[in-house]
C-alpha cells in the first residue's frame, strides 16, 4: 500500500498546473460554502440571542394561562417562587418582570408602549440594559428609561415627564407621571419604538399589583442544559398553578421563520455544490483524457487495471484533501475576523433591514459544524465524481489508448 501512496502522491504533483486547477475548484466550493453557512447561522444565533435576552430568557416561569392571555390578572405573587432552587453552575441569572401595556402621552403626542417593571441590577445581567444607555443615566430607584425611537416620536428630552395611562390589576385605573432619566437604543426596531423601563416596585404601584410579577425569566449559561433545568423547575412547582416554558415553546414563530430561511439558504448551497461539482467533473474528464496513453502503457506492460484504479483513486483523495485544506485555510481567518467584527449596515441599507424588523447587522458564526460539514460534503462529492475515472479505466481498450 505504501508504494501506491508514493506513486499517487508523485502523480498528483507531476502536473502541477492540472493539480492546482482541480484543487482550486474544490477549495472554491469549500470557501464559499463555509462563508455562506457562517453568515446564515450567525444571523440565526443573533436573532435567537436578541429574542431570548429581550423577550423571554431561555426559560420563563409564569401563570399557566399567562402565555395565551397576557393580562395582569394572570400575574402572581413573587413569594410563590421564593423557594425555587436553581443550580448556579447552570443558571446565569434569574430576573423578575412585571410587563404590560400602557398609553404614553407627552404634550400633543400619544403612543402605545410596552411597560417593563424590572430589577435594574439583575436586568443589566440578562439584557445588558446598562450598555444600551445612549443619553442620561441607568435606572436606579426612581424615574423611567425610554427607547430612543419613542423619545424622538414624542419629541422628549432628558428630564421631561411622560404620562402613562393603563388598566391595572383586576381592572383598577393606572395613571402616573414619570420623569425620564435615560434614553436607550435597541438593536430590534420594534423595541426601539415602544420600550419603557421602570423599577419593579414603581410598576407594581402603577398597576396596583403589589408584590406581583408576570414572569420570572431565567438565562442559562449553556443552552444544552435547558431541558434539564426546565424539568427541575417544573418538578419544584408541582401542585401550583405556575408553569415553566422554554424559549422554543414561547416563540414557535421564530423557529418557523428560521427553518424557512434555513431551507432557502440550503437551496443556494446545493446550487453552489452543483456548479462546483460540474467544475470538478470537468477537471476529472480532462485528467482522464490527458492520461489515456499513460493508462494504456501501464496496462500493456502488465499493470492490472485494478491497481491503476487504486492509484488514481488515491490521487483523487489527495487532490480533494489539498483542495479542502486550502478552502478551510482561506475561509477560517475571514470567518474569525467577521465573527469578532460583524458588518454593521448604515444609511439606506440599515433602513431597509429595519423596515423588515431585522437588526442592521451581518454577524458570522464560529460553530465548528460549519467547517467539518462543508469539508465532508465536498469530499463526498469529489469521491462520487471520482467514479468516472474508475469506470473509464475499467473499460480501457489498450490498442485504442496507445493511439491517443
Amino acid at each position: 500500500m505504501k508504494l501506491y501512496l508514493i506513486m499517487a502522491w508523485r502523480n498528483v504533483w507531476r502536473n502541477k498546473k492540472r493539480t492546482w486547477i482541480t484543487a482550486s475548484s474544490i477549495a472554491f466550493a469549500v470557501f464559499f460554502a463555509v462563508v455562506m453557512q457562517s453568515m446564515q447561522l450567525g444571523s440565526y444565533e443573533r436573532m435567537i440571542d436578541n429574542s431570548v435576552r429581550f423577550y423571554t430568557g431561555h426559560l420563563a416561569v409564569h401563570q399557566e394561562e399567562y402565555w395565551d392571555d397576557k393580562v395582569l390578572d394572570n400575574s402572581y405573587l413573587i413569594e410563590e417562587i421564593a423557594n425555587l432552587q436553581l443550580n448556579d453552575d447552570q443558571v446565569a441569572v434569574s430576573v423578575p418582570r412585571l410587563s404590560s401595556f400602557a398609553l404614553a402621552s407627552y404634550e400633543n403626542h400619544t403612543k402605545g408602549v410596552m411597560i417593563n417593571g424590572i430589577d435594574p441590577e439583575k436586568e443589566a445581567q440578562l439584557t445588558l440594559l446598562d450598555k444600551k444607555v445612549t443619553q442620561g443615566a441607568y435606572l436606579k430607584d426612581e424615574g423611567i428609561m425610554i427607547a430612543e425611537g419613542l423619545a424622538e416620536y414624542m419629541g422628549m428630552q432628558l428630564g421631561d415627564t411622560l404620562v402613562l395611562i393603563s388598566q391595572g390589576y383586576h381592572g383598577v385605573n393606572a395613571v402616573g407621571k414619570y420623569h425620564v432619566v435615560g434614553f436607550l437604543k435597541f438593536p430590534v426596531p420594534e423595541f426601539n419604538q415602544t420600550a419603557v423601563y421602570m423599577p419593579l416596585a414603581t410598576a407594581q404601584v402603577f398597576y396596583g399589583a403589589p408584590e406581583m410579577i408576570t414572569s420570572q425569566s431565567i438565562l442559562l449559561l449553556q443552552v444544552k442544559d435547558m431541558v434539564e433545568v426546565q424539568q427541575s423547575v417544573q418538578q419544584q412547582m408541582e401542585g401550583s398553578n405556575l408553569t415553566v416554558m422554554n424559549w422554543e415553546e414561547m416563540m414557535p414563530e421564530l423557529i418557523q421563520s428560521i427553518e424557512m430561511d434555513y431551507y432557502g439558504g440550503l437551496m443556494m448551497i446545493y446550487i453552489l455544490y452543483a456548479v462546483i461539482g460540474f467544475g470538478i467533473l470537468g477537471t476529472f474528464l480532462m485528467m482522464t483524457k490527458e492520461r489515456t496513453y499513460e493508462f494504456g502503457i501501464l496496462n500493456s506492460i502488465g499493470m492490472k487495471r485494478s491497481k491503476i484504479q487504486v492509484t488514481v483513486a488515491l490521487e483523487i483523495i489527495f487532490l480533494t484533501f489539498v483542495g479542502v485544506a486550502v478552502g478551510l485555510l482561506a475561509s477560517t481567518p475571514l470567518v474569525i475576523y467577521f465573527y469578532h467584527n460583524p458588518i454593521y449596515f448604515t444609511g439606506d441599507y440599515a433602513k431597509a433591514f429595519e423596515s423588515f424588523g431585522y437588526e442592521a447587522i451581518m454577524p458570522f458564526s464560529m460553530d465548528p459544524v460549519i467547517f467539518y460539514n462543508q469539508a465532508i460534503v465536498v469530499l463526498l462529492i469529489s469521491l462520487l465524481l471520482g467514479i468516472y475515472p474508475m469506470m473509464y479505466i475499467k473499460r480501457l481498450k489498450i490498442i485504442k489508448a496507445l493511439k491517443e
